[in-house]
């Protein structure tokens, strides 16, 4: 959740749902926001600090995770492969001198406390870019496991790595989120197929611009979060590694995005709006999805073909193995003992029987 232009960001987690997108905000709700905003910021300034002085703390460049003993583990094996180099920043954007403070909540009392309220219920995380502070729950549900925080870790740094390079540039909600989303490793194969299932159920928002409405709810949210990777990464795809490097300096310089991109790319941010709705019409619609679908079934197809026939040749070598073992019907020492007899001659005299006496005269 983005408060203002570079205050708060917040990471989270959701399923698939709709968003609106928004043309016109009127300045009252914009003042409220902003008002809102700023009493919540001013909570965040003196709550956050004074709760955190007697934490424990493991530093790498300026980034310095503080954390209760009992998480220290959890705290070295989320910082190293946090703080690894953003595409199109400096190598250098975490060592500058300022420190960056992670601060790990143990609970929701103290993650609210440290936050100001700001995050959602959703929310994995909450980054303060121009304080350069930010806020992660190190406890279930809202964290499952350290690859998890370790990825909303390097999102929230990512916003502070954004807003040191861009200085007091006006960064865009799709663009801090997105950027933050794609180099987190978040816009991964399970994000894509939530994206077109969004669209195949008509339940993804019309992308007639990247202006979109960041709600509060989480499915709704996580398309947001989505959708905006998804253009970071379709212009990613303009030029690699050097073009975006070359557009966010151009930025940093002074210059607008609009201005900046004009100068990188040769078209104007209306025009990449209009590319990046075809794109992902293209990308998550029923034609990606059809092929994909096909290619699939056909696999699966394949894999049943071959474990029913090697079923098939193990019952046959299993059935003849008992019919080797089998005991036959007519075993043939059963016939020869009942075998009959051979009958004597007629004339034949029994073995006992007593000589005749001879008649006497």
């Amino acid at each position: 959740m983005r408060v203002d232009a570079g205050a708060v960001c917040c990471a989270g987690r959701a399923r698939v749902s709709d968003v609106v997108p928004r043309r016109v905000v009127s300045w009252h709700a914009t003042l409220s926001r902003l008002l809102a905003a700023a009493a919540a910021f001013a909570w965040v300034l003196s709550a956050a600090p004074a709760s955190a002085q007697d934490l424990n703390g493991i530093r790498r460049d300026d980034v310095v995770v503080r954390f209760l003993p009992d998480q220290a583990s959890l705290a070295r094996a989320i910082l190293p492969q946090a703080v690894q180099p953003f595409p199109g920043l400096p190598s250098n954007i975490h060592a500058r001198g300022n420190e960056v403070t992670v601060l790990l909540a143990p609970d929701e009392r103290t993650f609210a406390e440290w936050t100001g309220g700001l995050a959602p219920e959703w929310g994995a995380g909450v980054a303060f870019p121009r304080l350069e502070r930010i806020v992660l729950p190190a406890y279930a549900p809202r964290v499952r496991s350290p690859a998890e925080l370790r990825r909303t870790l390097r999102h929230e740094l990512a916003h502070v790595a954004l807003q040191r390079h861009l200085g007091e540039a006006q960064v865009p909600r799709w663009f801090t989120e997105g950027y933050a989303t794609w180099t987190a490793g978040q816009l991964d194969q399970e994000a894509d197929w939530l994206l077109r299932v969004a669209f195949l159920t008509g339940r993804a928002p019309p992308l007639d611009s990247l202006d979109l409405l960041w709600p509060t709810g989480a499915t709704d949210a996580r398309i947001a979060y989505l959708l905006s990777a998804s253009a970071v990464r379709y212009l990613y795809s303009h030029g690699g590694q050097p073009a975006l490097t070359e557009l966010l300096n151009r930025w940093a310089g002074g210059a607008s995005l609009d201005e900046a991109m004009r100068a990188t790319y040769q078209f104007t941010l209306a025009r990449f709006e209009q590319d990046w709705s075809k794109h992902v019409r293209r990308e998550y619609g029923w034609l990606r999805f059809l092929v994909q679908g096909a290619v699939l079934w056909s696999i699966a197809g394949v894999i049943v073909v071959a474990i029913w026939m090697i079923r098939r040749r193990y019952n046959r070598a299993r059935l003849e193995r008992l019919r080797a073992n089998e005991i036959p019907d007519d075993p043939a020492y059963w016939l020869m003992q009942e075998q009959p007899e051979a009958a004597a001659p007629e004339d034949a005299e029994p073995e006992d029987a007593e000589p005749e006496t001879p008649p006497r005269e």
